[in-house]
């Protein structure tokens, strides 16, 4: 199940634990983008952790970008109005600040998780 999370107490803890809760946040982001996309191809948490970290953040590149996908993807299925840019935003933003993209994906992943649970305000 996805769970909504607090982006400043994310960001918080990430800067206060020197990066050890970003790694549970990281896991987190992924595994809910997964589930609110259906999509059962995508790699575990696990391994993207690994793959960030083995390739110097290289592979966190690429995963930014697929978070976008499966965001888009998520908004459409609910019939929700999206841009079509996430995925590239968070590239970007990823390349630049790594955290901020993470807040973007969970603002994203909040407004679903409000969507599905009936407030759709």
């Amino acid at each position: 199940m996805v769970e909504k999370k607090s982006i400043p107490l994310c960001v918080i803890l990430t800067i206060v634990t020197c990066g050890i809760y970003g790694l549970y946040w990281f896991i987190c982001v992924h595994n809910s983008t997964k589930a609110l996309a259906n999509d059962n191809d995508d790699v575990s948490a696990g391994i993207a952790l690994l793959l960030t970290i083995v390739t110097c953040g290289i592979y966190g590149i690429y995963w930014a970008y697929k978070r976008g996908k499966q965001l888009e993807d998520a908004f459409r299925m609910r019939g929700l109005p999206d841009s079509d840019n996430k995925a590239i935003l968070y590239l970007i933003l990823f390349l630049i600040i790594s955290i901020v993209a993470w807040c973007l994906i969970q603002n994203d992943i909040n407004k679903l998780v409000d969507y599905d649970n009936g407030n759709k305000a």
